[in-house]
């Protein structure tokens, strides 16, 4: 038996004394686990920008669509300082990233971007087996305290459509925040009256006055009223353009002209988009410039043909403008303005070929903004979030009242969702950004941020473009901005698809990247060999010879990859697609003489030849260095006289053609025919002067891009 030792039992608060220790430490801990997983961004080291702004510094990546991505493929990236942003420029990558937790790079960033590029960094839970588990909402009720929301309503002589406009706004739910009302009242056309009658100038008159009397009555609760009467006419285009400067980056301005009507939940929904797309850092991208609340309806690429969506598709980007609701971002906002003086101070017009808003510009010339607006969205590659809602509902309706874009009342062109009628979606449910499908003007998805940054990735980027069986490997490498888009303005023209661009990782290359072209960052790639394989690297110490070594194991990847390879520099315009008929060329390689143009047909034979000669490629292009490092023209053809050369020596047959007879050098003869024969490629060799191929180009009808070095037309393909 044992015994009872003192025989006294313990008081019951003390027994909880004796595990008060362990309750407090508990508490502790999970105390600092929550905070350190909700305040992530907090615990990594800081930068700070000109303007003595703190910014957190990430690692770069490249935001890519999931279904791109092979999971497997990630290594990290090297950790670079976020870099500051500047109204009066093109939008500039500012965030990086990190993966997913499937391993998928999130953003292309680089540091030292310019023209325009994609910043998409996301931080998301997203699991492969539960794809829902990604819709973390943000609250919207966690804004910057700086936030300040205003609605511009835009009127003319219309007081039913206003009233109605009014109406609905002032019934809309704002949850108790303040909310700015200004209202801009265009005034009557003096010249329209001339001479006629004084009561017609009485009725005028009248119309004004019941107008403004109305609104002078008109009470608003949730904030500021501001009218603005104006002393003259000044139309549709200055009644948008005028109406706003933003004050801040925290300011955002809700745009209605005076024939919508808005759902009451339209506040709550913009509210939360904006605290998820806009101020979530991890979940936002400069190249959104704001949201439409209208009916997604046509395609603006495509002669307005009807817009196609399934119900499954909520959310999604697309360049266009929507006008019936547009909510507009600060920044992109101030940008296009000070683009808008340039272009009118310099006499441009806003003619963008192959798009519908051209026509209407032709038909109504100043009286409209929104093809000055699509022309800039097109040149800076800006998108617009919109929402898709089952059975033609919006959370903004257009009446289509009688006025400037309509000469005669078409009705609503939806139907208004009211709020209290239930719906088959969560609007207040916002998926990641990354989970969003991105569509551009002739409604085709852009897939954002392809950039192979080591060999695994490169294996899958060349495997999502092996539908032709052959992959244009464009040679990126001291091409100018203008060639390099010229060329690529021709490949959407031809609708050529099957390439990738190898470049040294500049910002140029990344913003090409975030218009939707791949890419490979050959400085990355580099970094892998000398990390896995330094012995490949014994010797590669110019950029020269990266250049050499980064071609070499390129091509390797495609003939490994079941792909024939073109290999062509961007000093190049193709008149007709001459890359899709070589599939079943006999002869290993092409060689078009005194060019860099060169085709790899994919065999055993040829896979075989190539991966035994790799290392040999190398000790040419050393001993070429060992001489004088090539420089212009040499350095241009180097790659090509060192493969073709060795792999000749080994038994590889060569089929070497005449380059005048297969194209047009700039410098010599410049007409698309010779003898009757129509000429397939223009080209020009490295350093001509970038005037004299422009002109040259031009005067053949081959000059795709204007002065922002954007494609001049739109053109859409059938898919």
């Amino acid at each position: 038996m044992i015994p009872d030792i003192g025989n006294k039992s313990m008081p019951s608060h003390h027994k909880f004394l004796k595990f008060l220790p362990l309750f407090f430490l508990s508490v502790s801990v999970i105390f600092l686990y929550s905070y350190y997983h909700s305040e992530l961004p907090l615990f990594l080291p800081r930068t700070w920008n000109s303007n003595g702004d703190p910014h957190t510094e990430l690692h770069r990546t490249n935001i890519q669509s999931p279904r791109f991505l092979n999971p497997s493929s990630q290594n990290p990236a090297l950790a670079e300082p976020v870099s500051g942003n500047h109204d009066s420029s093109p939008p500039t990558l500012s965030e990086t990233s990190f993966a997913d937790s499937r391993g998928a790079p999130l953003h292309s960033g680089h540091p030292n971007c310019s023209g325009t590029s994609l910043s998409v960094p996301i931080i998301s839970t997203t699991s492969p087996e539960n794809p829902n588990s990604g819709n973390t909402t943000k609250n919207p009720n966690s804004l910057n305290p700086n936030f300040h929301f205003i609605i511009k309503v835009l009127t003319f002589d219309r007081l039913a459509s206003l009233t109605r406009c009014l109406y609905s706004i002032a019934h809309a739910d704002y949850a108790g925040d303040r909310i700015s009302l200004h209202i801009y009242v265009d005034h009557f056309r003096f010249d329209e009256l001339g001479n006629k009658s004084r009561a017609l100038l009485d009725q005028k008159l009248e119309e004004a006055r019941k107008i403004l009397g109305f609104i002078d009555e008109f009470q608003w609760k949730h904030g500021e009223k501001m009218v603005h009467y104006r002393t003259q006419n000044v139309g549709l285009q200055a009644q948008w353009l005028e109406s706003w400067w933003p004050a801040s980056d925290d300011e955002f301005v809700f745009i209605v002209e005076d024939d919508l009507e808005l759902s009451p939940l339209f506040y709550k929904y913009l509210k939360t988009l904006i605290a998820n797309y806009y101020y979530d850092r991890s979940n936002s991208s400069e190249l959104i410039y704001g949201a439409s609340l209208q009916r997604p309806r046509f395609v603006a690429g495509k002669h307005g043909n009807k817009l196609q969506l399934d119900n499954q598709t909520n959310v999604f980007l697309y360049q266009m403008v929507g006008t019936w609701g547009q909510l507009l971002f600060p920044k992109p906002w101030k940008q296009f303005r000070l683009w808008y003086d340039t272009q009118k101070t310099m006499g441009i017009k806003p003619i963008l070929e192959g798009m519908v808003t051209t026509n209407w510009y032709k038909k109504k010339g100043e009286r409209i903004w929104t093809p000055w607006f699509i022309k800039f969205l097109h040149s800076f590659g800006y998108f617009n979030l919109y929402t898709n809602i089952s059975l033609e509902r919006a959370l903004s309706v257009s009446h289509r009242d009688a006025g400037v874009n309509y000469g005669r009342s078409a009705g609503p062109d939806s139907s208004l969702i009211n709020g209290s009628s239930p719906l088959d979606i969560n609007l207040l449910e916002m998926k990641p950004l990354k989970d969003l499908e991105w569509f551009d003007f002739c409604f085709g998805e852009v897939v954002m941020g392809r950039v192979a940054k080591n060999f695994n990735e490169l294996g899958s980027l060349l495997l999502s473009l092996q539908k032709q069986g052959t992959v244009i490997v464009v040679d990126l490498y001291r091409i100018s901005k203008a060639n390099a888009m010229n060329l690529l303005c021709h490949f959407e023209r031809l609708n050529i698809r099957n390439y990738v661009l190898l470049g040294d990782g500049s910002g140029f290359l990344y913003d090409l990247a975030n218009r939707g072209h791949p890419v490979v960052d050959s400085e990355l790639l580099v970094l892998e060999i000398r990390a896995f394989d330094p012995m490949k690297m014994q010797g590669v110490n110019s950029d020269f010879m990266k250049e050499i070594l980064i071609k070499n194991h390129v091509i390797n990847k495609c003939l490994e990859s079941g792909l024939g390879a073109w290999l062509i520099t961007a000093n190049m315009v193709p008149i007709e697609n001459m890359f899709s008929n070589m599939t079943y060329q006999r002869e290993d390689i092409v060689l078009v003489k005194d060019t860099e143009l060169l085709f790899f047909r994919n065999s055993e034979t040829m896979v075989k030849a190539w991966s035994s000669s790799e290392r040999k490629m190398v000790e040419m292009a050393q001993s070429l260095v060992s001489k004088g490092e090539p420089v212009g023209e040499e350095r241009e053809r180097a790659f090509v006289y060192i493969a073709t050369k060795i792999l000749r020596n080994i038994g590889i047959t060569i089929e070497e053609r005449d380059s005048t007879g297969f194209g047009v050098r700039i410098g010599g003869d410049v007409n698309k025919t010779e003898n009757g024969t129509r000429k397939r490629v223009v080209f020009w060799s490295d350093g001509l002067d970038l005037g004299l191929v422009r002109d040259n180009l031009e005067s053949m009808d081959l000059w795709g891009i204007d002065r922002d070095l954007a494609c001049k037309a739109v053109v859409c393909h059938h898919l």
